[in-house]
């Protein structure tokens, strides 16, 4: 008989094997991986109603990205041992975490009153390439005007304008590249010119899978 996946689940006590993930510590790579992905496309948020006083890392992406999925999946083992799941109407695969005390220390950061904010400890988060590699591939492209590549896009619409200055300042600050707000529908969001785009690549490019490769142009 092929052994029973453990889960978090609304009825189900927690597995021996769940109470002891829960103690393992979360290495620096993977709050890298989480860290950048909460600035882009990852959310936190509780598990089952009841089950957990600790919150539970997801993300979800289109079937396109299959292999980035996959990868910060095997990156974030043994806390996905849940396989991704498919959601059809969207064609979309979505990654979960159980629930981690690790987890519960980055909401307070990054929702401390239930909204996501730019987290105080950004200048780290943009210091570090990993997670600046991550949150490109989750939110970055690149600008292609009439087959010229002229930038890139960091797709910060979800944070205030005041919290685009910070995130351009230290860009500026920790790796000289040189952005710029633009206004995007009622919103902004950073752009890379032109001429710190072979900077910018240079930090990140290492840890771009081969399969987001096209977002550097």
């Amino acid at each position: 008989m092929a052994k029973a996946i453990p889960r978090e689940s609304k009825r189900i006590t927690y597995s021996s094997e769940i109470r002891a993930l829960k103690l393992i510590p979360f290495t620096s790579e993977q709050l890298s991986i989480v860290k950048g992905s909460l600035l882009g496309d990852g959310c936190l948020h509780t598990a089952w109603p009841g089950t957990s006083k600790n919150y539970v890392f997801s993300k979800m992406h289109s079937v396109k990205q299959k292999e980035y999925v996959e990868w910060v999946h095997q990156k974030l083992q043994p806390f996905t041992h849940n396989p991704l799941r498919l959601y059809e109407p969207t064609r979309s695969i979505r990654l979960r975490t159980i629930s981690h005390s690790a987890l519960t220390a980055l909401m307070l950061v990054f929702y401390p009153n239930g909204k996501k904010i730019l987290p105080h400890d950004i200048a780290d988060i943009i210091a570090d390439p990993l997670a600046l590699a991550v949150w490109f591939m989750d939110d970055g492209n690149a600008v292609n005007d009439k087959g010229v590549i002229r930038g890139y896009h960091i797709n910060t619409q979800s944070f205030s304008e005041a919290e685009n200055a910070i995130i351009l300042n230290a860009f500026a600050h920790i790796h000289g590249i040189d952005c710029t707000i633009q206004k995007n529908n009622g919103k902004v969001r950073i752009f890379v010119r032109r001429k710190s785009m072979g900077k910018f690549a240079d930090i990140i490019s290492r840890y771009v899978l081969p399969s987001m490769q096209y977002k550097l142009g």
